[in-house]
């Protein structure tokens, strides 16, 4: 268990050193992603940005995802979400994340443009992966560019996505594995929800380390 994102995040740079010669990007997905990426990538003193996703929440149980959109419109729906959920449905849901993720490009980003990623190697992050939903909406746009190689990482994740994520990615690095893994929470002592402010945080706090700003990491 996890005692905290920093913690975790930490850690996390430290399973990825590997990859530090490489000089990759780590893209966190928001909200505890970019905590957890902004303190690995601080550890591999690498380049850090974040990637707005949203996951697609049933109108009845909105925590429970069939399916992911990323804000550049790449969408991931779960195979039986057709199953449960009209077409109509599923649009008014797209619809509404798609507003979200344009309020929080343009609360996160502060008028930067995404990076590019053409020929890169490319770390995805998230605090813990469960349904993995947002993951593969990610995925999905991240290869559009063409990178040099795609990885996804997380401190945490359960068993059951493990083989559609080693089929989507290039590599896949998670440190802990879980087989009865249902919520991100159960790998980490303290837990807190994070604000868009906290987000904003990081990714200020972020820029002003790599402006020369704030002291090196100890």
């Amino acid at each position: 268990m996890y005692i905290n994102r920093e913690d975790a995040g930490t850690q996390l740079g430290q399973a990825l050193e590997p990859i530090k010669p490489h000089r990759p990007i780590l893209l966190g997905i928001p909200r505890g992603g970019v905590e957890v990426g902004f303190y690995a990538a601080r550890h591999l003193d690498c380049d850090f940005d974040t990637i707005v996703v949203r996951k697609l929440g049933y109108p009845q149980q909105p925590e429970a995802a069939f399916g992911a959109l990323a804000e550049d419109g790449s969408l991931y729906l779960d195979p039986w979400s057709d199953k449960y959920l009209n077409k109509e449905i599923i649009q008014e849901v797209i619809k509404k994340e798609q507003q979200e993720i344009q309020r929080r490009i343009k609360k996160y980003r502060l008028g930067n443009k995404f990076p590019s990623l053409s020929g890169r190697v490319v770390v995805l992050v998230d605090d813990g992966i469960a349904t993995g939903a947002t993951v593969f909406a990610a995925l999905l746009m991240c290869r559009k560019q063409s990178p040099q190689k795609l990885i996804v990482a997380a401190p945490i994740s359960g068993l059951n996505r493990l083989s559609k994520l080693e089929h989507e990615a290039d590599e896949v690095i998670i440190p802990e594995k879980h087989k009865q893994f249902t919520a991100v929470s159960q790998g980490y002592r303290d837990f807190p929800n994070l604000s868009d402010e906290e987000v904003l945080h990081f990714m200020q706090l972020w820029r002003s380390q790599k402006a020369g700003k704030l002291e090196p990491p100890r």
